[in-house]
This record gives structure tokens, sequence and C-alpha cells, in this order.
């Protein structure tokens, strides 16, 4: 179900955790609304569960390895985050089941999160096209783990404490959004994030990067937008913790 009527995303926290499947997710859109929230001197952390070493077909995975961690922490700078970790899951192959789900719990009792964000764990992307296995995978372990790392009878080995201060997790690129988040000015700093990319891009498209990025996420979220008061918009599902 979509609403006619988006909400705005709540203002009262201070420290997010973003946790995704491959350098790259974010850009597609949140991170503009992370440029709007560090703006506001909150702060935002990424957890990426692959390296996207299986995302350049023309890249011996080692080296794709390498030169998608390089461009996501350009890419995480250019929105003023700092702290970018890897889990070391295999790109293409991720199995949900209880080691994701630990190595999320884990990272959540790190950060101390009160928001949590993701990428959409649903069969396709808006009725249309298949989502990936690695996309399904990580979003509904984030969700579960969501629960897991307040409890201290699950993965009691982790090396941080139960956190119970998680108060949100927020979707990603779902079809059936909740709230907005008006990106009127991280727009500009989202489409650069998404550029530092290069190389992914290049082997994705014959498109110019600045081209690509820009007629994509200006088009999205003007798009969005239409149901946030007109401003640019990037969309979420909200689920309360």
């Amino acid at each position: 179900m979509t609403t006619d009527r988006l909400e705005p995303m709540p203002g009262d926290w201070q420290r997010a955790l973003a946790i995704v499947a491959h350098p790259d997710d974010l850009e597609y859109g949140c991170a503009a609304a992370i440029a709007t929230w560090t703006d506001a001197g909150r702060e935002v952390a990424y957890v990426i569960a692959t390296r996207g070493e299986a995302g350049i077909d023309t890249l011996e995975p080692a080296e794709s390895a390498r030169v998608r961690e390089r461009e996501e922490r350009a890419s995480a700078a250019v929105v003023g985050v700092t702290s970018v970790e890897f889990l070391g899951h295999r790109d293409g192959v991720i199995e949900y089941g209880t080691a994701l789900r630990r190595d999320i719990a884990a990272a959540i009792r790190r950060h101390r999160p009160e928001l949590l964000i993701t990428l959409n764990p649903d069969d396709t992307w808006g009725g249309t096209y298949w989502n990936t296995p690695d996309h399904r995978a990580v979003g509904r372990a984030v969700l579960d783990a969501a629960g897991d790392a307040g409890n201290r009878w699950i993965f009691p080995d982790t090396d941080a404490e139960p956190w119970k201060g998680l108060r949100w997790v927020a979707v990603a690129g779902t079809d059936s959004p909740t709230h907005a988040v008006d990106v009127t000015d991280g727009l500009e700093r989202g489409v650069r994030s998404l550029m530092e990319h290069r190389a992914y891009i290049e082997a994705l498209t014959a498109e110019e990067p600045e081209t690509y990025a820009r007629d994509l996420l200006e088009g999205y979220a003007r798009e969005e937008g239409k149901r946030f008061g007109g401003r640019p918009a990037i969309t979420f599902r909200l689920f309360p913790c």
C-alpha cells in the first residue's frame, strides 16, 4: 500500500546506522537523505555486508573488491560519513540465516543507533523488477537483527553489550513508503556521492557518470516528492521497534 501523503521522518535522534549488501546500495537515493542528516549534526555510520567483488564483470573479484571499497569510502565522505565497515560476506551468494543475523546484531550493538536504515527486502522493485538475493537476505536480516540486538540471550558471545535503544528501522527503496525526507539541500551531494562509484557506473552503462547519476537521482527525488508537498524527497517505510 502507498499513502497519498507521506509523513516526515522523525527528527528526534542523534545516531543512525545504515546496513546494506553492497558498495553503492546507499548511493541510489539514501545518501541524499544522509547528507541532510549529517548537515544537521547527526551521526551516521555504514556497515556493508560484502565488498562488492562480483559487481564489475571486467574486473577480477579481488581487484573489484579493492576498487569498490575505495569508491564506497570516498562516496561516504561526500555526505559526511567517516565510519564505513565491511563484514566480508561473499558478494552474490549471501545466505540469510543466523550467521548473518549475528554479524548484523553485533554491528548494531557496537554502533548503538537509534535509527537503523536498510534497503528493500521484498521480492521485487515496484512489482516489476526482481530483487537480488543479496538485497533480500540483508534487508530481512536487518529487520530481524533489530530485535536480536536487544536480547541478551540471543548471540550472547558478541563483544558489545545488548542495545535496547533502537527506536526505528527505515527501509529504503520500497514501493510502500510511509515517510520521507526533504532532500532539497542534500540532493546535490547525493548525486556526487553516487558519482564516486565511477568504475562501477562505467561498467554498468555507456552514459557519462555525472549524467547517469544526476538524471537518475534528481528524477527519483522529484517523483517521490509528489507525495511530499512537491519537495524533492527520499522515501522510507518506517517500522517502530
